[in-house]
């Protein structure tokens, strides 16, 4: 671990509509469920499989639970794209060109977030973040269905999959044949 403590970060507090209204830290912010802004990247390889990951257990939210998305929590000021391309570069170590999808609303017991959903192509090689990430592989849509049915997945990444299969349903980035 690099001795950085992400509870200590500032976050933008959201009101319902999604607007700005104050600063605070990660730590508050998760402590009482307060509404803030994140990013999420579905990363594809050329063949339209998925990139899936599985967090760390010591993660503030969804501990050594599997991950569909890329992606996180926004700094205070930060915007979505720069937050998105922040959250590749520390995750999995590239940079890569970013197609903004749709904007996202999430909540559930342990957190309301208002996002927005990003896709990249790129197969690797990554260099997974040690402090988030425990291992990733790509996935074809059946191998994702069988480890959505197994496994602890993420809900919201869940909710970001089913919204995406909504809008294309033929399972593979919008500008994949």
């Amino acid at each position: 671990m690099n001795g950085h403590d992400p509870g200590g970060e500032l976050v933008d507090v959201l009101d319902e509509a999604g607007r700005v209204v104050g600063q605070t830290t990660r730590r508050e912010m998760r402590a009482h469920r307060l509404p803030h802004r994140c990013v999420y990247i579905l990363v594809f390889d050329t063949a339209g499989n998925l990139f899936v990951h599985l967090r760390t257990a010591t993660k503030d939210l969804y501990p050594s639970h599997w991950d569909l998305a890329v992606g996180g929590v926004l700094a205070a000021g930060e915007s979505f794209e720069d937050g998105a391309r922040r959250e590749l570069a520390e995750e999995l170590g590239i940079t890569a060109p970013l197609t903004a999808l749709f904007p996202f609303r999430y909540d559930d017991p342990a957190t309301v977030v208002h996002a927005m959903v990003y896709a990249t192509v790129h197969g690797g090689p990554f260099r997974l973040q040690p402090e988030e990430i425990v291992e990733g592989r790509f996935v074809d849509w059946a191998a994702f269905e069988a480890l959505a049915a197994r496994a602890a997945v993420c809900h919201d990444s869940l909710a970001v999959i089913a919204a995406y299969r909504h809008r294309y349903p033929s399972g593979g980035p919008p500008w994949h044949s």
